[in-house]
C-alpha cells in the first residue's frame, strides 16, 4: 500500500507541476504536452513515454486497490462480531473517509481521462490543444465544482495516506510523529492548492 501510494504521489506532484504551466500561457502548456509525447521518440516511438507512464500508473493503482481490499478484509476477520457498544474512535476526518475518498478519486480519474486525455467529454476536445481544452472545460462552474470536490477528496486522502505510508516505512516514530503529520498536511495542502489554482484562474478570467 505504501510503495504503490508513493508511486502515485510522485505522479500527482509531477502532474500538478505540469498543470501550473497554464499560467505561462498557451504556448508553454502546449509545448509541455508536445515534449511529453516526443520525449524518447527514437526509441519508444511517438507518445511512447506516456504509455510507459500509463502502464506503471495502472499497475500502481491495481496494487493500491488490491492492498486496500486486503486490509479491509483483514480488519473484518480480526473482528467478525461487531461491538455491542463502540466508543467514538479518535482520528482525523481524513482517516475516517479514506475508502470513500478513494472511490471518489477513482471515479474522477475515469471522467478526467475521457475529458482531457481522450477529449470525448471536453467542449473543445482537439488533440494537442491542451490549453484550449483546459479553458473550454473550466469556463463552466459545474465542471470546476466537480473538479474541486475530487481534488479536496484527494487532499484528504493524501493527508492520511502520506502519514500512514511513512509509518509503514518506519519513518514516523513516536518522536517524529508530529513532524511527519505536519509534512503530510503540508503535502496535501500544496497539492490541493496547486491543482485548484488552474480551474479557478480560468473561471475568474485570469487564464484565458
Amino acid at each position: 500500500m505504501a510503495v504503490s501510494g508513493a508511486v502515485l504521489l510522485l505522479y500527482v506532484v509531477a502532474h500538478m507541476a505540469g498543470n501550473l504551466k497554464a499560467f505561462a500561457g498557451p504556448g508553454a502548456l502546449d509545448s509541455y504536452g508536445r515534449f511529453l509525447r516526443e520525449f524518447g521518440a527514437p526509441v519508444l516511438g511517438h507518445g511512447g513515454l506516456l504509455w510507459v507512464v500509463r502502464v506503471v500508473l495502472l499497475l500502481a493503482v491495481v496494487l493500491h486497490m488490491t492492498a486496500a481490499v486486503q486490509l479491509a478484509r483483514r480488519a473484518r476477520r480480526a473482528r467478525p462480531v461487531g461491538y455491542a457498544k463502540r466508543a467514538k474512535v479518535q482520528g482525523s476526518y481524513a482517516a475516517r473517509t479514506m475508502r470513500w475518498g478513494g472511490v471518489i478519486i477513482a471515479l474522477f480519474v475515469v471522467y478526467h481521462l475521457l475529458d482531457l486525455t481522450a477529449g470525448v467529454l471536453n467542449p473543445n476536445g482537439v488533440p494537442g490543444q491542451i490549453h484550449a481544452n483546459v479553458v473550454a472545460d473550466f469556463q463552466h462552474w459545474y465542471v470546476v465544482l466537480a473538479y474541486t470536490l475530487a481534488v479536496v477528496a484527494l487532499g484528504f486522502h493524501l493527508r492520511h495516506g502520506v502519514f500512514s505510508a511513512l509509518r509503514s516505512l518506519g519513518v514516523a516514530s513516536a518522536k517524529r510523529a508530529a513532524a511527519v503529520r505536519a509534512t503530510a498536511l503540508g503535502v496535501a495542502v500544496v497539492v490541493t492548492a496547486g491543482f485548484l489554482s488552474v480551474p479557478f484562474a480560468v473561471l475568474f478570467g485570469i487564464i484565458a
